[in-house]
């Protein structure tokens, strides 16, 4: 069978077996080890501790490896962001007498002193992907944890001959801080379901979720317990503030405890499902997700939905490449999560109901991160109808909006506004241009115009008055500017493909705009005012909130306008200038405590900071400038130095998977520098031999020959046997199947990519593609 004909993945159960979800629970990865299934609505996980919001950039995930006890499992978690909230229905199993509030814990995360928490230890943890487990060392209780799409489920094994309980904290929240629980419910339904709900003013304000939860044995007895007062002053008469009579209570401190008769050997389940609907859908949410009790076989469903997903991508490299590569793969599949009952509602960022037509609606979208290489590879190893699902939700979602305009980082459906650009653009861009079916490219291109033509957001007036972001009235501006270039030239290709002429002529002026912001006499991109000079005093070195930069300097950011490295070249005076530049960012003797009041730069390289995302593109500037030979070397250099597979084996936040894309395209060899340009620039390999499992039933396999530590060169490259003229590597030619082979050896060879038109898609260049 050649290599471009559909076959069936060969390694799923090896790629199962070395995605480790504890990779990036330490340090800065901020991953979470609990059970979920593919961009499924349920993360259910430990949490070690929450902490006061101004305090919580470390516990952004619930749980972190350092600490030594947990304080319960929650059923929502965001997978490597850089800012904390859900942590949403914490259940916690206790076997003995129950206290209401978790307790207290020491800076090594060591329970103190009395609360329902409890030690454990890492010996006794189990995680793999859909499915964690771990002892309760304080109550000598086995938690296990699996999930499907919108359903979590747990099994907890109790010590025989002690009381046995399970309590829910209402209350408990990541991003914590006092007032954070609007309002919330737990009400007794009389077959014994329990459901509730609780409004959260977090990161999205106005917050509500919804749950339905069910017990395999019925509570000997509960409590319902508001603890804001010491008696509760909302029933009627004083049998109803019993807490064991209640069977409703509602408040802003709410916990309630149900009790179970000795278990022996018997262990009690318990699931979950949540809604951001009503009670009502999340009721039936459990009846059409979960309407049996078999853990094993839920567990078994969880693993075989991971194999399959895993599959994709089949892997022949080192056990730790291995390691780091699938565990990539498995974050890159957690985002964007399905936020849709099982009978099509969904809300919506006017905080609304709605009901999806044709599509699942999905939301987690940490879109500033996401749409430089998650998105593109999802397009290469999920389903058409998936990566439609994410483009009709964004699309949704803007007609949704009370501004009309595409979501920037949105979670359960709501709007943060955080970090910067109108980045749905180049995620919807990228589709359509790469012709997934189930888009209404129509419709898509009007979200697309309306979301960069809002002069409310972000300077959006002044770039379009102006040609750029003035600094003298919007923050971040040089950033601001060089980002929304970007997301209009995308604008510009899918109005040029539907025959939008004039449309693509506008945009594709706009898309010059970061010619605007860079000083030639500096070398640098610089934030100007609205009367055209520069700010003043500059200082490349400064990075900071507020400053003419988003999470970066000049260093890290002046660089970043994809759609024409080439123009950036012209300005700076040729292709010597660019690389000596990107030398001294790399080389920089820097120290990191210079950055340590920007949370988010991590990982340096000299001024590289690959633990964030402005500098992801950046080693692969030197194929631009005609020297692939230096890419290669730096790609060895990040890789080496960035990933390996132990917890704190991310050294930034995985940012919903953008991290771990990055890996993953590096590994292969390419990387999507331009998404929406519909090529790949091409680098280096990282393993012997790796076979894409498109979505269209063909297969491409990138292979390497004398690919060792003493062979760290590409030779040359040959596709399907014949030699690449150019350093890219096309959507059409990977997605028609074949073989890409790499020869490696121990010197560079400078002349392969040399030539200007052996080089990538650059506006200035190939103005007409």
């Amino acid at each position: 069978m050649g290599v471009g004909q559909a076959a069936p993945a060969a390694s799923s159960s090896d790629a199962y077996g070395h995605a480790d979800p504890m990779i990036g629970t330490s340090g800065d990865g901020h991953t979470f080890p609990g059970a979920t299934v593919p961009f499924g609505m349920i993360q259910l996980s430990p949490d070690t501790r929450t902490r006061h919001f101004k305090e919580s950039y470390d516990w952004a995930a619930g749980y972190r490896h350092d600490d030594r006890s947990i304080a319960g499992f929650s059923h929502t978690h965001f997978s490597g962001s850089g800012h904390s909230d859900l942590g949403d229905v914490m259940l916690m199993p206790i076997a003995g007498d129950v206290h209401l509030r978790p307790g207290e814990v020491d800076d090594e995360g060591r329970k103190v002193g009395e609360g329902y928490r409890s030690g454990f230890r890492h010996d006794t943890e189990t995680a793999e992907p859909g499915y964690y487990a771990v002892t309760l060392d304080d109550y000598g209780v086995r938690a296990e944890l699996t999930a499907n799409r919108r359903v979590g489920l747990h099994r907890y094994t109790f010590p025989a001959g002690r009381p046995a309980h399970v309590l829910l904290d209402l209350r408990h929240s990541i991003y914590d801080y006092e007032g954070k629980v609007l309002w919330s419910r737990v009400r007794i339904r009389p077959d014994g379901t329990v459901t509730g709900m609780r409004e959260t003013r977090g990161w999205a304000p106005g917050r509500q979720l919804y749950f339905a939860m069910r017990f395999s044995a019925p509570p000997s007895a509960h409590r319902l317990e508001n603890r804001e007062t010491p008696e509760y002053k909302g029933f009627a008469t004083p049998a109803a503030r019993d807490p064991a009579a209640r069977a409703q209570i509602e408040g802003r401190d709410l916990a309630a405890v149900f009790d179970f008769a000795d278990r022996g050997d018997e262990p009690l389940l318990v699931k979950v499902a949540i809604s951001t609907v009503s009670e009502d859908g999340a009721v039936g949410n459990l009846d059409a997700d979960m309407p049996g009790w078999d853990f094993d076989a839920t567990r078994a469903a969880a693993r075989t939905a991971w194999s399959e997903a895993l599959g994709a991508v089949e892997i022949d490299a080192s056990e730790a490449m291995k390691t780091n590569l699938y565990t990539a793969l498995y974050h890159t599949m957690q985002a964007p999560s399905l936020a849709m009952d099982a009978d099509g509602r969904y809300r919506g960022p006017d905080n609304a109901v709605h009901r999806a037509d044709g599509f699942e609606f999905h939301s987690t979208f940490s879109l500033w991160d996401t749409y430089r290489a998650l998105h593109p590879l999802l397009t290469l190893v999920q389903p058409e109808e998936q990566n439609a699902d994410f483009v009709n939700s964004l699309i949704a979602a803007r007609e949704h909006s009370p501004y009309g305009i595409l979501p920037v980082w949105s979670f359960h459906g709501l709007e943060t506004w955080c970090m910067i650009g109108y980045h749905a653009v180049p995620v919807v861009a990228d589709a359509i241009m790469k012709g997934i079916d189930g888009i209404d490219a129509g419709r898509a291109l009007e979200a697309m115009t309306a979301s960069a033509e809002y002069a409310p957001y972000g300077g959006l007036g002044d770039y379009m008055k102006l040609g750029w972001v003035a600094i003298d009235r919007e923050p971040e501006a040089a950033s601001k500017t060089l980002e929304y270039a970007f997301d209009d030239w995308t604008i510009s290709r899918v109005a040029r493909r539907l025959g939008e002429d004039a449309i693509a002529a506008r945009y594709e002026q706009r898309a010059q705009n970061y010619r605007n912001v860079f000083d030639t006499a500096t070398g640098f991109a610089r934030a100007k005012n609205s009367d055209g000079s520069f700010r003043e005093p500059f200082d490349p070195d400064k990075a900071g909130y507020g400053s003419d930069y988003t999470e970066g300097n000049a260093w890290q950011y002046s660089y970043y306008m994809p759609q024409d490295v080439a123009g950036l070249i012209g300005l700076m005076g040729g292709d010597r200038k660019l690389v000596d530049r990107l030398d001294a960012i790399f080389d920089a003797e820097v120290d990191p405590e210079s950055f340590a009041h920007v949370e988010d730069i991590s990982g340096l390289i000299g001024n590289y900071a690959h633990g964030n995302e402005p500098s992801h593109h950046m080693a692969y500037l030197y194929v631009y400038a005609g020297q692939p030979w230096r890419t290669q070397e730096r790609l060895k250099q990040i890789v080496q130095s960035q990933y390996h597979p132990g917890p704190e084996g991310l050294v930034g936040n995985d940012d919903l998977g953008q991290m771990s894309a990055w890996l993953v395209f590096t590994a292969l060899g390419f990387y999507p520098v331009a998404p929406g340009s519909n090529e790949y620039v091409i680098g280096r390999p990282f393993v012997e031999r790796a076979v894409l499992n498109l979505p269209n039933g063909r297969r491409f396999a990138i292979e390497t020959e004398n690919l060792d530590e003493a062979n760290t060169y590409v030779g040359a490259v040959t596709l399907d046997g014949e030699p690449l003229a150019r350093s890219v590597l096309t959507h059409a030619q990977i997605m028609a199947g074949g073989t890409l082979r790499f020869r490696m050896q121990a010197e560079p060879n400078t002349e392969w990519g040399r030539a200007p038109e052996a080089r990538p898609f650059s506006m200035s260049t190939y103005p007409a593609r």
